[in-house]
């Protein structure tokens, strides 16, 4: 397993590095994902994160976390597409890349006062949430129904909170 991470702002009161690859292998684990994994992190400020959910989503707003994922799963979990995936597979490395990550430093340090939590958790539960949706999960998308996201938005808040849990990393 690989983890890229780029902090283009200030480092927090604790090693979020030890943090952000503890909850990517977390993940990866709990989900067994059957292969080596690469997965890149991009930690930055209010205004990037804008512009790039501006690029990249056409919505013109600061958001907490994006998350861009490399490969089209079918159904969340469904490994077997994998074999299908060569465009995301890095032969030097040995590991199908992911994707990519991008966290908003401000957001994580707000949302933490907000939901009574420190800044670990909510970096954590950031994480562990864009993590699922690299491997299929989406709670967004325009083309299915609303029960669909519906089941799969409740699925995948309990492996939040499940992931979490196993991690140790609590409200």
């Amino acid at each position: 397993m690989t983890v890229f991470i780029e902090n283009e702002v200030n480092d927090f009161e604790f090693d979020y590095e030890k943090i952000i690859k503890q909850c990517v292998k977390g993940v990866l684990e709990y989900v067994a994902f059957p292969y080596n994994a690469q997965v890149n992190v991009l930690i930055t400020d209010e205004n990037t994160i804008k512009s790039i959910n501006q690029e990249q989503r056409n919505i013109d707003k600061v958001t907490d976390v994006l998350s861009f994922p490399m490969i089209d799963f079918d159904f969340p979990l469904n490994f077997d597409v994998l074999e299908d995936e060569a465009i995301a597979y890095d032969i030097d490395r040995e590991e199908f890349v992911l994707g990519d990550i991008v966290l908003c430093e401000e957001r994580i340090y707000s949302q933490a006062k907000d939901y009574g939590h420190n800044t670990i958790r909510e970096m954590a539960f950031l994480v562990v949430h864009s993590m699922l949706h690299l491997l299929g999960y989406d709670h967004n998308h325009d083309n299915k129904v609303q029960n669909e996201l519906t089941k799969m938005t409740l699925e995948m808040e309990k492996l939040q909170e499940e992931i979490l849990g196993k991690l140790g990393i609590l409200r």
